[in-house]
């Protein structure tokens, strides 16, 4: 498909959609004032569960986000958002079968499918339960922020190996798909582009809205990485290993100005995976800090430039040093940080 890459004005006048539905994800604030100040989504037991030492997932990296923000005055505790509730069965239903969300939520999940997640023995603790409940609750109520403030970013979140039955690749529930679901039974939204820039392909969200028109899947990955069986995204770039910053910023430039301007969705649900980095350790593509840094205010400009919401998750990532690895992922509150003064959205909200 030929994409017609034509530059975004970025405009000032923002669209901003109003949801006035009160959500059981509302959030508490550690201060009353936050509203003038880029909404940031964080929750204590993303990296509350212990998995064992050399365990390839980097369970801390979360907490360590949190930290690195704001150690380095990117952000300010006033502003940063905590759900209120963890997601009840009847919404994690939305997507997953009655089947997958007993068995997992009562601890009761078989070997077999806890090997194809990969926590191990983990996948049954409460910790682990609860944790990977409160993923869920960060993500909604990242996109409830998005849609009233025009921008929210998560220190969590990125799921899109989780299937309705069975989960993947570390992945349990899909927060992105419950999301999306959510939104579009309550009315919040009727059209979501779900931007998936993780270097893994989202299968799980592919093959939950395969057939949905009101959903638009959109995933740029290396195509000779995991998952080795791809499903069908309404729209998949698979590129070659060792693809550089310039080839892939032009590749992620094109599509999503094509997607915005064709599907003209409500939301953007970005997923911010950095395991494109070129010194990634399950990554296959060449991209370098410069590059993740100049993807993040790409993506993030054009939506807003678009006047479409984007609520923006850290998705995957993978290096021994979890300050490394946090940093990188940093790129993203940054780039929020900086769009949020550049647009005057502490100006405009509420």
């Amino acid at each position: 498909m030929a994409f017609a890459a034509q530059s975004l004005k970025n405009r000032s006048d923002c669209l901003f959609i109003i949801w006035n539905q009160m959500s059981p994800f509302s959030s508490t604030t550690l201060a009353s004032t936050m509203n003038m100040l880029l909404p940031v989504v964080h929750h204590p037991l993303y990296s509350a569960p212990q998995l064992p030492q050399g365990h390839r997932f980097p369970m801390g990296v979360f907490q360590r986000i949190y930290d690195v923000l704001i150690e380095q005055a990117i952000i300010v505790p006033k502003q940063v958002h905590i759900p209120r509730s963890l997601p009840t069965h009847s919404m994690l239903k939305l997507v997953h079968t009655p089947e997958y969300i007993s068995s997992f939520c009562s601890g009761q999940l078989n070997a077999a499918t806890m090997r194809r997640i990969g926590f191990g023995e983990v996948t049954r603790s409460r910790t682990l339960i609860d944790r990977t409940k409160a993923e869920v609750a960060g993500t909604l109520l990242t996109a409830e922020l998005a849609l009233e403030h025009k921008i929210a970013v998560n220190t969590a979140g990125g799921t899109h190996h989780a299937f309705a039955a069975y989960g993947s690749g570390f992945c349990i529930l899909n927060d992105l798909a419950i999301t999306a679901e959510s939104l579009l039974t309550r009315g919040a939204c009727r059209r979501i582009l779900i931007l998936d820039l993780d270097v893994h392909q989202g299968d799980g969200t592919a093959s939950l809205f395969q057939n949905r028109s009101d959903v638009f899947t959109l995933s740029i990955h290396a195509a000779n990485n995991f998952p080795a069986r791809k499903q069908s995204s309404h729209l998949d770039i698979g590129l070659p290993d060792g693809t550089g910053d310039d080839d892939y910023l032009k590749t992620v430039a094109e599509a999503l100005i094509y997607v915005l301007q064709s599907f003209k969705p409500d939301l953007v649900l970005y997923d911010a995976g950095v395991d494109i980095h070129i010194d990634d350790t399950l990554g296959r593509l060449s991209i370098t800090n410069e590059g993740l840094a100049r993807r993040e205010l790409l993506v993030l400009d054009t939506c807003l430039g678009s006047d479409v919401p984007v609520a923006g998750v850290v998705g995957g990532g993978y290096h021994a040093d979890l300050n490394v690895l946090a940093e990188r992922h940093c790129w993203l509150h940054r780039a929020a940080s900086e769009l949020w003064d550049a647009y005057e959205l502490g100006n405009r909200s509420k």
